[in-house]
């Protein structure tokens, strides 16, 4: 069955019966048997199978604002995290470039390998890589213990969680990590408690040995306000277009492909990958991407080893903007070593609301109805 299908559906269920409870259940992670209580949604926002934008306005359609504001802000979180790394990329630079771990990192090889003692934790580390996703709650749980317990970085965490979620993206999962660390919000930590997990797992996990203080990491590097590149634009250079994993959204933008003699669909193997990923990551872009390509006329799936050979002589482009990460590196480093003039073409939607996330999250919520108004 098609992703777009399935991702559908798993929309209309959600919002028809889910979403009734979504708010006092939401935080309660039951395990892997019973995920009833949150939307499942991620992994097809992540990759715009589901545009944040239509999983808010199909809310919106069923019931009154009061009554799923809290899903509506869980959506927009993910809308102001990529806002606010757009406006500050050095950010995602800075993760990019820390030093890998190495398999003289005992503590590391230990964490990631479930070997660490802590019940909670190294049954986590085998959800993760057996089913590609993990609970909110027990993501910050993870990260916490992962920081202020295991004294591992932040950095090694974040790149773990990047190989192997499906709804991994640059965005949320850095700046999450970030936030779990003090970094993000200066000096606000999260620390994971005994008592919390065992009431949010509903009794399954009553873990020992848990860093009872969270200090914040120290982080004296300044990342500057940018203001977002001048590429990101609406405008076409091109009657070739670039699109990636990123953002696959097909249903409003019929009359755009139709401008294009062709489409490349950019599949980014891990060769040309900073952050190698899971097979089972791997094999879930793929079929995406063979999804889109099904659904949009005039496209050919390109492989990233493949791409200097394909594109030959054509030096512009059309680019579906796919936001600050990987698949942007790959195309801004390629257009610098060979000449190539790109133009990002930004969705309107995201411009408008990347322009309130250049602060904390308060100010930005203060404007989700303001956004919510304007798309």
């Amino acid at each position: 069955m098609s992703l777009y299908i399935t991702a559908e559906q798993k929309l209309d269920s959600f919002l028809r019966k889910g979403i009734k409870d979504y708010t006092k259940s939401r935080n309660f992670d039951f395990g892997t048997e019973n995920r009833g209580n949150v939307s499942g949604l991620s992994p097809y926002i992540s990759h715009r199978l589901i545009l944040e934008y239509d999983a808010v306005r199909g809310a919106i359609a069923l019931y009154p604002f009061n009554k799923i504001e809290k899903f509506i802000e869980e959506i927009f979180w993910r809308v102001y995290w990529r806002g606010w790394l757009e406006n500050r990329p050095t950010v995602w630079e800075s993760f990019r470039n820390h030093p890998k771990p190495t398999s003289n990192d005992i503590a590391y090889i230990s964490a990631v390998n479930a070997n660490t003692g802590i019940d909670c934790f190294d049954h986590w580390v085998h959800e993760l890589k057996t089913h590609n996703y993990l609970h909110n709650h027990a993501r910050m749980w993870f990260a916490s213990i992962w920081v202020f317990t295991l004294e591992l970085p932040w950095q090694w965490g974040a790149r773990f969680f990047l190989e192997h979620l499906l709804d991994g993206d640059s965005a949320s999962n850095t700046l999450s990590w970030r936030w779990v660390a003090g970094i993000q919000t200066k000096g606000k930590t999260y620390l994971a408690r005994q008592d919390n997990i065992h009431k949010y797992t509903a009794g399954r996990f009553l873990p020992d040995g848990l860093a009872g203080y969270a200090r914040p990491v120290e982080d004296d590097q300044f990342h500057a306000l940018c203001p977002i590149p001048a590429n990101q634009t609406t405008q076409t250079i091109s009657e070739v277009l670039i699109v990636c994993d990123a953002d696959l959204s097909i249903k409003d933008r019929h009359q755009l492909f139709e401008c294009y003699d062709k489409i490349i669909v950019l599949f980014l193997e891990n060769e040309s990958r900073e952050i190698k990923l899971h097979e089972n990551l791997n094999r879930f872009k793929e079929t995406a991407l063979l999804d889109f390509s099904r659904k949009v006329d005039n496209t050919s799936i390109v492989k990233s080893t493949e791409f200097e050979r394909v594109i030959g002589n054509t030096k512009k482009f059309d680019v579906i903007y796919p936001g600050v990460g990987e698949n942007r590196d790959f195309l801004t480093d390629l257009a610098e070593e060979h000449g190539l003039e790109l133009s990002f073409l930004a969705r309107e939607a995201d411009l408008f609301a990347w322009q309130f996330a250049n602060k904390g999250f308060f100010n930005f919520k203060k404007n989700i109805v303001h956004i919510i108004n304007e798309i």
